[in-house]
């Protein structure tokens, strides 16, 4: 990869995109993580307002001190640089004071992780309305297309993807160019969602480097039977994830009615 020629090719479109929505800027989900801060630095890079916003639930210290690291290091170097932080947490408990009671199960588990991400999403679109902005999405190809590891109408409800056709080994490869906080760079990737420290690779079962090879083996026309042992269970896991998860990367099916009923 050309990594510079890349950096600018995502800057221009970032701005070209801007200009003819006729918007002022950016707002970002800033996590703490490789890809919000990679997104986050090449918004500013467009010389656009660019608004990083915090919004921890129940968030583990680390991710909060890797996320003000990065923008303080942004405000910094970019001076149309803001930021501003919500906590969400409040909002998240009254939420589950409100709804039935529900059993505890890992099926709960996963919804109000789900809802911490919507809740972020929606806190993202009230600073976009407000300033103008475009919310800018953080989520690369791996999770975007490969397993769907984002949630629908949280993390994935964005105007526009910077990075979204990159693999995660490109976008560490651009991070370290466009000199991400080191504690950023070396970080287990996680979703942040669940208020614990399990990694994407606790809740997916394999690591980003095993699902890209396993996504550049569909992309041959590879089957699970061509492969044994550790290949074989990468595979598995891959193809099980993206079968899935297709209903997030598929356009919302529409009932089409037959003219003879209209």
């Amino acid at each position: 990869m050309q990594t510079e020629k890349v950096i600018d090719h995502i800057v221009n479109w970032l701005k070209e995109y801007a200009s003819k929505a006729n918007i002022k800027g950016f707002v970002i989900g800033v996590s703490g993580g490789i890809d919000s801060a990679v997104t986050s630095t090449l918004c500013a890079k467009t010389g656009l307002k660019t608004l990083c916003v915090e919004m921890p639930i129940h968030q583990a210290q680390s991710q909060v001190t890797r996320a003000q690291e990065h923008i303080t290091q942004l405000k910094k170097q970019f001076p149309n640089v803001s930021d501003t932080r919500v906590d969400l947490t409040p909002v998240f408990e009254e939420l589950k004071s409100v709804v039935p009671p529900t059993a505890p199960s890992a099926q709960l588990d996963l919804s109000l992780a789900n809802t911490r991400a919507r809740l972020r999403m929606s806190t993202l679109y009230y600073f976009a309305g407000l300033h103008k902005y475009l919310v800018a999405g953080t989520g690369n190809k791996v999770e975007d297309f490969g397993v769907g590891f984002y949630t629908k109408y949280g993390d994935g409800g964005v105007d526009l993807s910077p990075i979204a056709n990159l693999l995660k080994s490109d976008v560490y490869k651009i991070g370290k160019i466009l000199e991400v906080p080191h504690a950023i760079q070396i970080a287990a990737p996680t979703d942040g969602l669940f208020g614990d420290s399990r990694s994407d690779e606790d809740q997916i079962g394999a690591s980003y480097d095993e699902l890209e090879w396993a996504m550049k083996m569909k992309d041959q026309g590879k089957s699970i039977d061509d492969f044994k042992g550790r290949e074989q269970e990468v595979f598995k896991i891959f193809i099980h994830l993206n079968t899935v998860n297709q209903h997030k990367m598929i356009p919302i099916p529409v009932c089409e009615i037959p003219l003879n009923l209209l």
